[in-house]
C-alpha cells in the first residue's frame, strides 16, 4: 500500500464527507486530487476506494477515464495512415480532438449526473501534449451539478496547477487535496 495514496484517500474522504453548500461556482465544485506522477499506477489500483469513499457518504460516482481518448480518436480518423507517416500534419488537428473530447464528456455527464453526485476524471496525464487539461476541466466543470473530482498527476502552489513536469501551469480556484493536505 502506498503511504501517499492512503493519505490522499483519507484527506479526500474527510473532505467529501462534509455537507456540500448549494450555491457555489463551478470552480468551487471542482476538487483536484494532486498526486506525485510516480504514484500513477498505485493510484489507479485504488480508484475504487475513492469511489467507495463517495458512495459511503451517499454521493453517486461516475468515472470518466481519459486514458485511451486520444488513441480512440486517432483510430477513427480517415487519414490516420498519413498522420503516422508525417505526424506534423496531425498537430493542426489537436484542437479538433480537444473539442470532440469535451463534447463527449459533457454528453456522458449530462446523461447521468445528480446534484449530490461525483464525476471523477482519471487519466489527465494522457492529454499532455495533445489537449489542454485546463480547457477540458473548465468546460466540464460548468456542466457538473455535483462535484468534479480531477485526479491530477502534478503539483499545485497558490492555485497554480502544473501537470506532470510542465514548465508553466494555469490558475484555477478549485479545492486542492494532496497527500500533505
Amino acid at each position: 500500500m502506498s503511504d501517499r495514496i492512503s493519505k490522499l484517500l483519507s484527506s479526500f474522504e474527510s473532505h467529501i464527507s462534509i455537507p456540500w453548500p448549494a450555491a457555489v461556482s463551478a470552480d468551487e465544485r471542482s476538487i483536484f486530487l494532486v498526486y506525485n506522477k510516480q504514484d500513477e499506477l498505485k493510484l489507479r489500483a485504488r480508484v475504487e476506494e475513492f469511489e467507495q469513499a463517495c458512495t459511503k457518504h451517499n454521493h453517486p460516482w461516475q468515472l470518466l477515464d481519459l486514458t485511451l481518448s486520444f488513441e480512440n480518436w486517432m483510430a477513427a480518423q480517415d487519414y490516420k495512415e498519413t498522420y503516422f507517416e508525417d505526424p506534423e500534419y496531425l498537430k493542426g488537428l489537436y484542437g479538433d480532438f480537444a473539442e470532440e473530447l469535451v463534447e463527449t464528456l459533457i454528453a456522458q455527464v449530462e446523461a447521468s449526473q445528480t446534484e449530490d453526485g461525483v464525476v471523477a476524471l482519471l487519466g489527465c496525464g494522457t492529454l499532455f501534449g495533445f489537449a489542454s487539461v485546463s480547457g477540458v476541466v473548465e468546460a466540464l466543470a460548468e456542466k457538473v451539478s455535483g462535484r468534479l473530482v480531477v485526479f491530477f498527476p502534478g503539483e499545485v502552489q497558490n492555485n497554480n496547477y502544473q501537470l506532470l513536469d510542465a514548465k508553466d501551469g494555469w490558475g484555477y480556484h478549485a479545492t486542492a487535496i494532496s497527500a500533505t493536505s
